[in-house]
């Protein structure tokens, strides 16, 4: 915004209420927003972010205050009239139809796929426009249900920007991003910004905020407790507002590490479509030690995740299990061999949306723990849930609430309670604190290393370098399916990292070899 020009309101909350039987996600809340601003939203998870957002975009009705965009009341509860008034959001979770195309996903809600007057090579260029302006890359063609978690975020910001959004509501955009295209989209959307674009911006990242948002907003426990000019504040401050008390995070010593628990050797998978398998990967898994497994998405993580879930077995080479080879190998079997997982997506194969939290607290060990001859013992089940509840502090209404009412810091502190209480031997954690506030942050990271002090071998698998080289006892990388040598805590910098994750040091290594 520039002086000279007067300051035009594009959107203001008057009041906001919302409740969910007796839990109130929203508490009288009211802010305005103005042409070409950010305005960032922080609060824990649950404190009623998403369910703000959602009021405004019309997905959910209030039970008080209103909306007005651009002068004018917002009918509640009308997707279509917030679409139609210039709203566009970028959800955290996913609203894709993965059985469709790129292009057909970012088309559907906005004109007939059967319409006559639908033009699939102009949509397919126009999305290949805005793909490249915003460093969005995607294939229109590519079929949704076959990209990365990455990629269909992308897919996500560019349904927004395809439909000339004048308002953008961007609830974690860059949670899957690496932090050069985070830097990328940042330089476009600032571009849009100055022509005009408003933006809600919702992030756990604080330095994210203070690098892209002109104001900040502070929810917690649902009422709006603060409010900042970005350049009169700072990351701690903030932090602090967030959580009601200073963030202190915590301290990750040196390890001992003992024996391998799981060892790979040249290890091959089949690929799936255009994303890579593992490529002759050697690598150790050793009790005590956190392994950090850092890349760019899309080059073979999943292969991994999926190997040692259980999900698919090698093409070639050895697999062993506490010295033991592998046969045989299907999730049932990898749990038997004390593997628990953390998965990249909770949504989807995290958890069973409607199923209670109470269900979801026993899924992978739901047999001899909580059964008796083929029957449930119920009470025990709900037992352990409220244990899990007490002791995660995982805020919900109780253990028989169903898990997609939860949000997600407190999703994943369920899944995170279901890991560690059945005192796994094997922990893959696959971004374990992808889209969470640094409360929760702090507290996963506490205790994956706590597990790692009681012996456990943990994979980390992240996209967040600093949170590899910060927790990590021993770094990998992985780029196209291989593998690159263990790196010791504190050898490498970040720049050298991204020249393995980009493919030099392969190319390098082989040079020399």
């Amino acid at each position: 915004m520039t002086g000279a020009e007067p300051v035009q309101t594009v959107l203001r909350l008057s009041n906001i209420t919302k409740r969910f039987g007796s839990l109130t996600a929203n508490d009288a809340v009211s802010f305005h927003l103005d042409r070409g601003e950010v305005v960032a939203l922080l609060g824990e998870n649950g404190a009623g972010k998403t369910t703000l957002m959602n009021i405004l975009f019309g997905q959910y009705t209030a039970d008080e205050g209103e909306v007005e965009l651009f002068g004018q009341t917002l009918p509640p509860g009308n997707p279509r009239a917030a679409l139609d008034a210039g709203v566009g959001m970028v959800h955290q979770h996913f609203t894709l139809a993965g059985n469709l195309t790129v292009w057909e996903n970012i088309v559907l809600g906005a004109q007939p796929l059967a319409a006559m007057s639908l033009r699939p090579g102009e949509v397919k260029a126009r999305i290949r426009d805005l793909s490249a302006r915003f460093h969005l890359k995607v294939d229109p063609d590519a079929r949704v249900g076959r990209l990365t978690v990455g990629e269909r975020q992308r897919v996500e910001i560019l349904k927004a920007l395809y439909r000339d959004a004048r308002i953008l509501i961007l609830d974690e955009p860059t949670a899957v991003l690496t932090p050069q295209e985070t830097d990328a989209l940042f330089s476009t959307l600032r571009e849009a910004i100055g022509m005009g674009l408003s933006i809600i911006f919702i992030s756990h990242k604080l330095h994210e905020v203070m690098a892209i948002s002109d104001r900040v907003l502070v929810l917690r426990h649902g009422k709006l407790v603060a409010e900042r000019p970005t350049a009169e504040t700072n990351r701690e401050e903030l932090a602090a507002l967030m959580v009601g008390a200073e963030v202190t995070m915590p301290e990750i010593t040196p390890s001992t590490p003992g024996a391998p628990r799981l060892s790979l050797r040249a290890v091959s998978t089949e690929g799936e479509g255009d994303k890579p398998g593992l490529d002759a990967v050697t690598m150790d898994l050793c009790a005590g030690q956190i392994t950090g497994l850092a890349g760019v998405s899309g080059n073979g993580q999943a292969a991994l995740s999926d190997l040692l879930s259980g999900l698919r077995a090698p093409i070639s080479g050895d697999m062993t299990v506490a010295g033991e080879p592998i046969s045989g190998w299907t999730p049932r079997t990898a749990i038997g061999h004390g593997i628990a997982r953390i998965p990249e997506d909770r949504h989807h194969t995290g958890t069973i949306a409607d199923f209670t939290l109470a269900e979801n607290a026993i899924l992978e060990t739901y047999g001899s723990d909580f059964s008796r001859r083929g029957w449930m013992d119920w009470a025990r089940v709900r037992s352990h849930a409220e244990e899990l509840i007490a002791t995660y502090d995982i805020r919900c209404p109780g253990p028989d609430v169903r898990i997609r009412l939860l949000s997600g810091g407190n999703m994943q502190k369920l899944i995170l309670g279901r890991v560690l209480e059945w005192g796994p031997e094997i922990i893959l954690a696959n971004q374990p604190v992808r889209g969470l506030d640094i409360g929760a942050v702090n507290y996963v990271h506490g205790r994956l290393a706590e597990a790692r002090d009681a012996g456990a071998a943990v994979l980390l698998i992240s996209e967040d370098l600093d949170e590899i080289m910060r927790l990590s006892d021993v770094i990998h990388v992985i780029s196209e399916g291989r593998l690159s040598p263990p790196f010791a805590r504190g050898t490498m910098k970040p720049e050298d990292l991204g020249a393995w994750m980009a493919g030099h040091g392969f190319e390098e290594a082989a040079h020399a070899s």
